[in-house]
């Protein structure tokens, strides 16, 4: 972590037990810390006590805060992430993507508004509860590595973080295991010690998908097919099927367990085949549009990398060479389930090299 000249950091506490960490973390050892909490979705509430799920993640931040003696701002940027975010969701969605909203928000969001709005307000840092480090290169551009616990890493999240903030980003909990951090909530006495990990999508919390999705987009059912083209079933729209899905396809099972292998957006048509390890699950070869670089340019190509398709998949060995705008992705061996619009992030060893959008 570098030694600033000057101190002052704001800290993204969400409510939960990492960003609560490391506010205190960060006041340990000795920065001037502010915590900043982020208002970005008010259509949830409570099952239990009907109200928005943001005021009671709100309410235990305030609780960290006064604990910790800290000040507590309040951001409203649920326009922003509509637009930024939520937006750009559905018309992922609707054009047969399945993209990762939590690449999205850090993005627009964590490291793109609330990292301008820290600047503003004469901020020297931000600092966020993720599971990642960050290192320095001889030239001062940041560099970004995986967190310590190779289970909690979150490095493939933020890969489309601009060289700026990443530069200007601190990430205390990275440099610890999961269950260290734990230890260090009750360390400190803070009052979500024990409160359970979040789940779901960024800033919205768990939600029924398809139903989020029916909102925006309008059902529009077509046929399940095998790879042959023999008619199984029908489907309630592609949008609501990712690739290599096995729950909640709506078909029986006649003696198989169905997997999504492709979508046929012209016919509008849901591709399934019979077991796991079908060769149509399976790709050697694909291609990633609208890549982004950590250092802010492409490594010298051809390179050799490791590739990891989706949040915490193994990363496999791979061969990256530019292809036009995009980047071609040639792997060792075949993977399975390389769903586009989902991320492919490249890595040498814990070193994160930038990624893109599977096309």
């Amino acid at each position: 972590m570098p030694k600033p000249i000057k101190k002052r950091v704001l800290v993204g506490m969400s409510g939960g037990v990492d960003s609560s960490v490391a506010a205190a973390l960060l006041q340990q050892r000795g920065f001037e810390v502010t915590g900043g909490f982020i208002k970005n979705w008010s259509d949830t509430a409570d099952v239990w006590t009907g109200e928005c799920a943001w005021r009671g993640e709100r309410r235990d931040a305030l609780r960290v805060a006064a604990k910790l003696g800290i000040p507590l701002l309040t951001f409203d940027f649920e326009k922003e992430y509509r637009e930024r975010v939520v937006k750009n969701l559905f018309a992922g969605y609707a054009a047969g993507e399945t993209p990762n909203p939590d690449v999205l928000c850090n993005e627009a969001i964590k490291f793109g508004l609330f990292f301008e709005t820290a600047k503003k307000f004469g901020f020297d840092y931000i600092a966020t509860g993720h599971y990642a480090r960050i290192d320095f290169e001889k030239d001062g551009r940041a560099r970004l590595l995986r967190g310590v616990d190779p289970n909690k890493d979150q490095s493939y999240f933020l890969y489309r973080v601009a060289q700026d903030a990443l530069a200007h980003s601190l990430f205390p909990v990275g440099e610890f295991k999961k269950s260290a951090v734990r230890k260090l909530a009750r360390k400190f006495n803070l009052p979500v010690a024990e409160k359970p990990d979040s789940q779901g999508v960024c800033f919205i919390g768990k939600l029924d998908m398809g139903e989020f999705l029916r909102k925006k987009i309008p059902a529009r059912p077509g046929d399940i097919v095998d790879p042959d083209g023999n008619v199984l079933g029908r489907h309630t729209g592609l949008d609501q099927y990712t690739i290599g899905q096995r729950q909640g396809i709506g078909l029986d099972e006649g003696g198989h367990t169905w997997y999504v292998a492709d979508k046929d957006i012209k016919k509008n048509r849901l591709i399934v085949v019979p077991h796991a390890e079908h060769p149509l699950l399976f790709r050697s070869e694909f291609f990633v549009h609208d890549p982004r670089w950590i250092k802010g340019a492409a490594p010298k190509m051809p390179a050799r990398v490791a590739v990891q398709v989706r949040y915490r998949q193994p990363a496999e060995k791979a061969t990256i060479d530019a292809a036009g705008k995009l980047i071609r992705i040639r792997l060792n061996k075949p993977v399975r389930a390389i769903a586009p619009g989902q991320s492919a992030v490249f890595y040498q060893k814990d070193l994160c090299l930038g990624g893109g959008i599977i096309a």
